[in-house]
């Protein structure tokens, strides 16, 4: 049977990560982030990662060598942008041509080449506790971004701090980790949406009220609960020590049931059909669409998975399943979500950040112990490259430089904590705030620093 969470997970999916105790951060250190966090607005209301599950080539799309030997440049060409001085791959000509608004941070390094602690590393900054090889999903785990801006500035108006869509990152039994709070708990989880917003029948049914059932009934109802679990915790019971393991996922659901702004979101057909045809009638751009409709609704983080676990892990047909499969609706779809957030004017107050957890191996067929055939590139963490946009990022640039086979950095390379520092700065947090683990052990945010290039003039 498959008992599917309401907003698209599988509940043994949900349950995976399990719902054992949490501390979160401590309440001092709380209160005063919450004070500090009052004095100063953030740079950005809200980030859209585009995140590439799987690891993007970078010699095949931001980063070209092509007077590198054969065997190492590959077959695509690269193609001036609007950014002078700044070339892409021929089969993004939709971003070269908003080239003035990305920043390209080539220089991106860290040393996990397995995909689930390499996606631990860029979806919290962190490399994931006791990780020697793959390992699912705990809630050991440091918490994803959603999360920790949910535990440090909770919300009050039934928005959620954070949505990722389209697709859950699970294979088999492995549960990706960041995806989830870790040891911050599941009340700070942030909603999971597994559906295809590109099929007629997309329908998030518990963002909408049943027919018959007012918004006064559901407070009705809400209050009556919150009293029983108040009288339940003042008589002490044995049912009050073990806390509801459920209760922040319920709380959650009220409160996206009571914003209705966050339910007209996903109703996607309210939007003019040429705006959707711009993004594309596929997965990725109806779901960068949905991303940018969530980012209206005020929702601060919001994760656009395009694709499957491992769509881009290209270890045969690397260049026919980018130029065919990959490229061209990412370039597509991104490029009509710049546009819409300019003509809307909210790129200037939304992060827009383009990742993958890894890049790939400079060789060609060269494997470095995954299956490969002769056209495809293997796992490769030691150069990558990244994006970013809007939020008073200074685009028209490149950050970094790799050596001339695009195998290792030329210039200062920046790591995932580096990389979560630039995004928390952005969301005006402070990267040095404390947290505390299950241990009530003192952890700090973030170990990096703001990748500074990306606000200045300097490249």
């Amino acid at each position: 049977m498959d008992h599917r969470h309401p907003h698209g997970i599988v509940r043994r999916e949900f349950l995976q990560v399990g719902f054992s105790g949490f501390l979160g951060l401590g309440l001092p250190q709380l209160l005063a982030q919450r004070a500090q966090a009052a004095k100063s607005a953030p740079r950005a209301k809200s980030m859209l990662m585009v995140f590439m599950s799987g690891g993007l080539s970078h010699l095949d799309s931001f980063d070209l060598k092509p007077d590198a030997p054969e065997g190492i440049r590959g077959e695509f060409k690269p193609i001036d942008t609007k950014a002078p001085g700044v070339r892409y791959c021929e089969h993004l000509p939709e971003l070269a041509a908003r080239a003035d608004k990305l920043a390209v941070v080539r220089s991106m390094s860290h040393p996990q080449t397995n995909h689930l602690n390499a996606t631990h590393q860029l979806l919290t900054g962190h490399s994931q506790p006791g990780a020697f090889f793959d390992k699912i999903a705990s809630r050991d785990d440091y918490p994803c971004y959603a999360s920790a801006l949910d535990a440090i500035r909770p919300r009050a108006d039934g928005i959620p701090s954070g949505v990722l869509l389209p697709t859950f990152l699970m294979e088999g039994p492995l549960v990706w980790p960041g995806q989830h709070a870790g040891f911050l708990g599941p009340k700070h989880d942030p909603w999971q949406i597994k559906q295809d917003p590109s099929q007629p029948n997309f329908r998030v049914d518990d963002l909408s009220l049943p027919a018959g059932f007012s918004v006064e009934r559901l407070e009705t109802r809400k209050q009556w609960l919150d009293e029983v679990s108040t009288q339940r915790d003042a008589w002490g019971t044995k049912a009050s020590a073990a806390k509801d393991p459920l209760a922040g996922q319920r709380e959650l659901a009220y409160s996206l049931l009571l914003s209705g702004r966050v339910a007209r979101a996903f109703e996607l057909e309210r939007e003019d059909p040429r705006v959707r045809d711009r993004y594309g009638r596929h997965m990725f751009g109806q779901s960068l669409l949905l991303g940018r409709r969530l980012v209206q609704a005020g929702v601060p983080i919001v994760q656009v998975n395009l694709g499957h676990v491992q769509n881009w892990d290209t270890h045969s047909g690397n260049f026919t399943s980018l130029k065919n499969r990959l490229l061209p609706p990412t370039d597509r779809g991104v490029a009509a979500l710049l546009d819409d957030l300019t003509a809307l004017g909210l790129l200037d107050e939304t992060l827009v950040v383009i990742a993958s957890e890894f890049g790939r191996t400079p060789r060609i067929g060269s494997s470095t112990g995954n299956v490969n055939t002769r056209d495809g590139r293997d796992h490769w963490s030691q150069a990558f490259s990244v994006a970013f946009a809007g939020a008073g990022v200074r685009g028209g640039q490149t950050i970094g430089l790799t050596d001339k086979t695009g195998a290792y950095t030329a210039s200062r390379p920046y790591t995932p904590a580096d990389f979560a520092a630039t995004i928390y700065r952005s969301l005006g947090i402070d990267s040095e705030t404390e947290m505390r683990d299950r241990l009530a052990r003192p952890i700090r945010l973030c170990s990096g620093s703001p990748i500074e290039p990306l606000f200045s003039a300097g490249g």
